[in-house]
């Protein structure tokens, strides 16, 4: 969703220019980068998540990040997710969504599908058009909310501000403290750092979206979401 400008994240990542192996081992460091983000938050049991049953079913929520523009079909995160894990995940993503109407249409897909998490991608359109910061806020905790009083838990992935080194919008660290949400602060900021691993200026490629899925994949096993 964010212009990118070819930078890193705040754990800075040097490009390996010319090196064939490159995208492999910007893959294998975003990774490594994820499993020490979600070390160094389980040791606080309240960010601990459920296990997740073999029947068990996932609502990745969000805009075109969730959605998959950049990529064919079935190569979009919550796709490739549900290979990783052999778990349902439904892709509620619309492009070009604003928070105010996330918010809006949430509370029918919590009843519709009744998921055991939500994986909520939201307000990088916010950011991008300069929308109020407050509303982005206030939008994204009562989808926290809403999300908790239907009995599901949430994780949060933070999305990037615009600029030469990306970083997570300082917006979703605090929603993350003040509701005790499980959150994961660095892998897209990376992901759309990195030209190997996007289709265009804001969205990731096939590859990208793999790497966000696998990334998921080790931040669930990490807070006790799935088994090692």
């Amino acid at each position: 969703m964010i212009p990118a400008n070819g930078a890193k994240s705040e754990v800075y990542v040097e490009k390996i220019t010319g090196n064939p192996n490159h995208l492999m081992l910007t893959r294998i460091i975003l990774l490594l980068l994820v499993v020490i983000s979600a070390a160094s938050s389980c040791g606080d049991s309240q960010n601990k998540l459920s296990p997740l049953s073999p029947d068990a079913t996932i609502l990745a929520f969000g805009d075109s990040l969730t959605y998959g523009t950049g990529a064919n079909n079935g190569q979009n995160y919550p796709s490739q997710l549900a290979k990783l894990t052999t778990l349902k995940v439904i892709n509620e993503g619309i492009p070009g969504e604003l928070s105010i109407n996330g918010l809006a249409r949430l509370p029918a897909l919590l009843d519709k599908h009744n998921p055991d998490l939500l994986i909520l991608i939201h307000g990088g359109n916010d950011i991008l058009r300069k929308h109020s910061r407050i509303e982005l806020k206030q939008n994204i905790l009562k989808m926290i909310l809403i999300s908790q009083q239907h009995d599901v838990e949430v994780i949060l992935l933070g999305v990037p501000e615009p600029g030469i080194f990306l970083k997570s919008a300082a917006v979703y660290k605090e929603i993350s403290e003040e509701t005790s949400t499980v959150a994961e602060l660095t892998l897209l900021a990376v992901i759309l750092g990195d030209h190997s691993l996007k289709s265009d200026i804001s969205h990731p490629n096939a590859k990208g979206y793999l790497t966000l899925a696998e990334g998921i994949a080790i931040f669930l096993k990490k807070h006790g979401a799935l088994a090692e």
